[in-house]
C-alpha cells in the first residue's frame, strides 16, 4: 500500500512538473531553443540594474562575403541564427561557427567579430536586454 502511494505521489509530481514549464493547452507546442547561465565568452550572465529598462528585438542581416565589424555589446544580448552561417572570431582568437538553428547568449564586453561563411545571406534574430540610451553594440579597434 506504501508503495503504491509513493508511486501515485512520484507520478502526479511529474505530471505536475511537466505542466508547469509549459501551461498552455495541449495543443500548444513549445520548443526551447536557448537555456544557458553563461554568454559564449563563459561569462555568467548579468542583467543591467537601470530605472530605465528597454528591451530590443532585432534582425540582423549580414551580406555573403560580410562582416560585422569588431565589436562588443554593453549589454546582455541572445541571439538565434535565422539563415547562413557566421563564424565569430573573439578577442584570444578563439573561433566558434554558429548555423541556421542555432541560438547564444552574446558575449558582453568582449571584442569580436563576426564574418558570413558561404554564400548566403545569415538572418540573426536578437534579443537586447538592456537599457534606455545605451546602444546595444560598440564599434571597438581590432586586436592586435
Amino acid at each position: 500500500m506504501k508503495r503504491s502511494i509513493a508511486w501515485v505521489l512520484g507520478a502526479m509530481l511529474a505530471v505536475t512538473a511537466a505542466h508547469a514549464e509549459e501551461s498552455y493547452k495541449p495543443s500548444v507546442k513549445v520548443k526551447r531553443i536557448l537555456e544557458t547561465m553563461t554568454t559564449t565568452s563563459g561569462d555568467p550572465i548579468r542583467y543591467p540594474v537601470t530605472n530605465e529598462p528597454l528591451v530590443q528585438s532585432l534582425i540582423v542581416e549580414i551580406p555573403p562575403g560580410g562582416e560585422t565589424g569588431w565589436h562588443s555589446h554593453p549589454v546582455p544580448a541572445y541571439a538565434y541564427i535565422l539563415a547562413g552561417t557566421i563564424e565569430v572570431t573573439s578577442e584570444g582568437g578563439e573561433r566558434r561557427f554558429f548555423k541556421m538553428g542555432d541560438s547564444f547568449a552574446e558575449m558582453v564586453d568582449h571584442r569580436h567579430n563576426g564574418r558570413v561563411v558561404g554564400e548566403e545571406t545569415v538572418r540573426i534574430l536578437m534579443i537586447v536586454t538592456g537599457q534606455k540610451g545605451i546602444g546595444f553594440s560598440v564599434r571597438t579597434e581590432a586586436p592586435e
